[in-house]
This record gives structure tokens, C-alpha cells and sequence, in this order.
């Protein structure tokens, strides 16, 4: 009897045999850091704006157009039981929106007590840049559009990194009546 192998030892045995056989763990990768948002295009500009400042991205609804009101305020539609304002923003910095309506695209915003739907030439969905190529040194802008911009990713275009909620809090963006 003592020829034969115990239990344990034959559980030993698997198991040096497993070790030998088995796959080694996959190595390490350094993960790179990324700044995810919402990339849009208005004129000739590429533009994102940081994923928690838009709520949704809708066609551009039908709408009703509003009497005494500024020209870059579109009119107002409802969606989903709510009336949410439209506002051409292209219209808002002095600039035309694109001719071509089946690209137009609304970014819902909805910060503190402003609801509101910002039409713009091109959506481009979510948008990943790596942390290091941001940079607050932005490039000559007007001065309509600049307190709205807080910084650029450079890729093959520059990005330019839009808050939706600076323009919401704007005195001029809630000044909307000729």
C-alpha cells in the first residue's frame, strides 16, 4: 500500500500540471486618460461640449414661431409635453446656419431654471480626446463667442470646448424680446 500515491498527492500532481499548462496573465497596458463630450459643428468650427451640460440631442422639431422676439430665437416646439425654445446659435454669435436642414441638429440644455434647445449645423455624437492634448490657449476668437469657451483638443482641426451652461446664465442669451 505505501507504493500507491495518497489522494492529496494525486491533487498535487493536477495541480503542478495545471500550473505548467496554464496561460500567463495578460500583461499590463498603460490605459490612457480621456475627456469624453459632445462634438458639434457650427459655421466652419468644430466645437464639444462637456457630456453632463447636454441632455439630449433631438431633429430639429417643428415649431412655432414667436412675435416680438429676437431673429436667432427660432420659435418654440413641444417635445414630450414640454415647450422647449428654440434658438439658432449660429444666429445668436452673427452667423448663418448651414443651408442644409437635414444635418441641423438640437442640443437640449436644461440648467437652473433654463430649458432650452440650441440649433446647431452638425452633431457629430460623443467625442474622445486625450487629456493631453488640451490646452486653455485657444485660438483668436470673436468676442461674442468667447466667454463660452474655456479651452481647445487639438486634432487634425482644433475643438473647441463650448459650455451650454455659461451660455444658459448669459444676460444676453435671456434677453430674447426685441
Amino acid at each position: 500500500m505505501s507504493g500507491q500515491p495518497t489522494p492529496f498527492d494525486l491533487l498535487l500532481g493536477i495541480d503542478q500540471r495545471c500550473r505548467t499548462l496554464a496561460a500567463g496573465l495578460p500583461a499590463q497596458q498603460e490605459t490612457q486618460q480621456t475627456w469624453s463630450g459632445i462634438g458639434f459643428r457650427m459655421g466652419e468650427r468644430l466645437f464639444v461640449s462637456p457630456m453632463g451640460e447636454v441632455g439630449e440631442i433631438l431633429h430639429e422639431p417643428r415649431h412655432t414661431q414667436l412675435p416680438g422676439v429676437k431673429p436667432w430665437v427660432r420659435g418654440v416646439a413641444n417635445v414630450r409635453g414640454r415647450l422647449l425654445p428654440l434658438i439658432d446659435l449660429c444666429g445668436f454669435f452673427g452667423e448663418e446656419l448651414s443651408a442644409q436642414r437635414k444635418q441641423r441638429r438640437v442640443l437640449v440644455v436644461e440648467h437652473q431654471d433654463v430649458f432650452s434647445g440650441l440649433v446647431v449645423d452638425e452633431v457629430f455624437g460623443m467625442q474622445h480626446f486625450p487629456v493631453e492634448t488640451f490646452s486653455e490657449q485657444v485660438p483668436p476668437l470673436e468676442a461674442a463667442i468667447q466667454p463660452f469657451i474655456y479651452g481647445v483638443f487639438n486634432r487634425a482641426q482644433p475643438w473647441l470646448v463650448f459650455s451650454p451652461q455659461r451660455l444658459a446664465q448669459h444676460e444676453d442669451f435671456l434677453d430674447v424680446a426685441v
